[in-house]
């Protein structure tokens, strides 16, 4: 009557316990040990089960030495005698373990067991994991009144631990909403795309309870990907670390833009990153970056060898991050090409004034002296204006060169015609399209003072070739025809209704002004169904001739 009346204050005193404490991991920790105590127990443990349903996801156990604890390794699974209380949700007791047909899956170092009880832990019909013990203390096996007890205990744990993941949830929910809001913040503040995106991987990394974040884009040559941020352990040693795009997980992930997840990162060939497969990390979940449907990186967290992996829930938070990251590093890129823009225009215009004007004034000065030349009968004279024409063509030269550094990049240190069949090459390339250059050198050597914009109308209708047109081939052409330049790109794409494209997203005017910036015109000739061709006509008068 006395043990009886003992066991009901320990009860009691647990309820009292359990209900005030908020905390996860010490609840677990109070459980265990107020079973092990009520019912004399060696060994006592509480899994909790994974979202999964498979796997236990924690294990808080009392008896067990920690360095023993260390030594057993991986946390065990749903199955044998542990599966059959959870399964079976209900108590299972076992005088000797070693006999019962289901006991299989003991993990190495693991204490030796004889006899045995579990119970599985519940509330309102929800299913949290079991309490388990072994070796009963001063018996050769648990009877009918330990079993009752540990129901009850397991009954008041059922509802501590309801209120703990509510707890939990809401705690995280209101992490997740600060986390996000920060992000937001920082992004719209401005701040270097470093810094937020340190602060992605940050978040993510603690909100997904992971032990290391990363986030890997693409090098320029899109053959690679390099590391750009990582958060926890051993991120400094990743920082920069580039490895392969194709057949690496990293670079799969991206191209599919589906999340990968691995049970045992340390296992798979496809990882590239030697930090992840080194052994320290197990799970690990790798989330595709993309923005307009354009991949363009790959957020990856992992979790310490032998822990729980991540669940379906907690792919899409880090879906979410991984959408965070996409919209930093695509407001990066934009706010990129807009400076590249601005700063492309303001060498353009110089070029250009260059050329309209102080070329053709020196043009105009080298004439007037040759004339000049005709009326002077002085050798010496002569020689001087001569001179003075040679060096007047000098400066022409090598302002023209100054020209050619203002304009684009692919212009440095580049005749027309090589930056053509360039831009061609670089677009067969990248499209996979049969896509030739026809490039007279005469033609590209007389329109080398307006080399910048030809370029720069040529790009702009392979692009559209690329995103309009569905084509297999396409051609860029230039030669010389009746005192004048013609510019092509045609291809053999779906074609459209120019009339009706007219302010439609095609670049038409765009195009147009350009051709009118180099004193020419541009007409565009298509039909659905019989491809596209751009046709660019620069009248050669409007061009210094070479050597001028």
């Amino acid at each position: 009557m006395s043990d009886q009346k003992d066991r009901a204050g320990a009860l009691l005193e647990a309820e009292l316990a359990l209900s005030s404490e908020r905390s996860l991991p010490a609840i677990l920790d109070r459980i265990v040990q107020l079973a092990t105590r009520l019912v004399s127990a060696r060994y006592g443990a509480i899994g909790v089960i994974g979202t999964d349903g498979r796997t236990i996801s924690q294990l808080v156990t009392a008896g067990i030495p920690p360095d023993l604890h260390a030594s057993i390794g991986r946390l065990p699974t749903c199955e044998g005698v542990l599966g059959e209380v959870l399964h079976g949700r209900g108590p299972v007791r076992i005088a000797n373990v070693a006999e019962h047909p289901r006991a299989v899956g003991v993990p190495p170092n693991h204490p030796r067991v004889r006899s045995f009880l579990g119970v599985p832990v519940s509330a309102r019909g929800r299913l949290f994991g079991a309490i388990y013990l072994g070796e009963k203390r001063g018996a050769a096996e648990f009877d009918a009144d330990d079993e009752s007890v540990l129901e009850a205990l397991a009954a008041q744990a059922g509802v501590a631990l309801e209120n703990a993941h509510l707890y939990e949830e809401l705690r995280d929910r209101a992490q997740r909403l600060d986390a996000l809001y920060e992000i937001g913040a920082a992004t719209v503040r401005g701040d270097p795309p470093n810094a937020v995106i340190r602060l992605v991987a940050r978040h993510a990394r603690a909100l997904l309870h992971a032990d290391l974040a990363s986030i890997a884009v693409p090098t320029t040559d899109r053959r690679h990907l390099t590391v750009q941020s990582a958060d926890g352990t051993g991120a400094e040693t990743m920082l920069g670390e580039r490895f392969p795009l194709d057949h690496s997980v990293s670079g799969d992930t991206m191209l599919r833009g589906e999340v990968t997840l691995l049970e045992d990162a340390a296992t798979d060939d496809r990882v590239e990153q030697p930090l992840v497969r080194s052994g320290r990390f197990g799970p690990a979940m790798f989330v595709p970056l993309a923005a307009r449907g354009e991949p363009f990186g790959t957020l990856l967290l992992a979790r310490g060898r032998g822990s729980a992996p991540f669940g379906e829930g907690q792919v899409r938070l880090a879906e979410t991050f991984a959408s965070q990251a996409a919209v930093v590093l695509e407001d990066a890129r934009l706010r990129r090409e807009v400076l590249r823009l601005e700063k492309l225009e303001d060498r353009e215009r110089i070029a250009r004034e260059l050329h309209d004007g102080t070329i053709q004034s020196l043009f105009t000065v080298g004439l007037g002296l040759q004339a000049t030349a005709s009326l002077v009968s002085e050798p010496g004279a002569i020689r001087r204006i001569d001179d003075a024409v040679w060096q007047l063509d000098r400066v022409i030269r090598d302002l023209r060169n100054y020209i050619f550094g203002l304009a684009p990049s692919e212009l440095a240190e580049r005749q027309l015609s090589q930056a053509l069949q360039k831009l061609v090459g670089d677009f067969r390339e990248r499209s996979g399209m049969v896509a030739v250059a026809d490039i007279e050198p005469k033609a590209a050597a007389a329109l080398a003072p307006h080399a910048a914009e030809l370029l720069q109308i040529t790009r702009e209708a392979l692009s559209n070739v690329r995103r309009h047109a569905r084509a297999a081939t396409c051609r860029v052409s230039l030669h010389r025809d009746q005192g004048a330049a013609t510019l092509e790109v045609d291809d053999d794409g779906d074609g459209f209704d120019v009339a009706a494209a007219e302010g439609s997203g095609h670049g038409l005017e765009n195009l147009r002004a350009r051709a009118a910036r180099v004193g020419g015109s541009a007409e565009i000739a298509s039909a659905p169904g019989q491809g596209t061709t751009v046709r660019v006509r620069v009248p050669l008068a409007g061009a210094v001739a070479p050597g001028a």
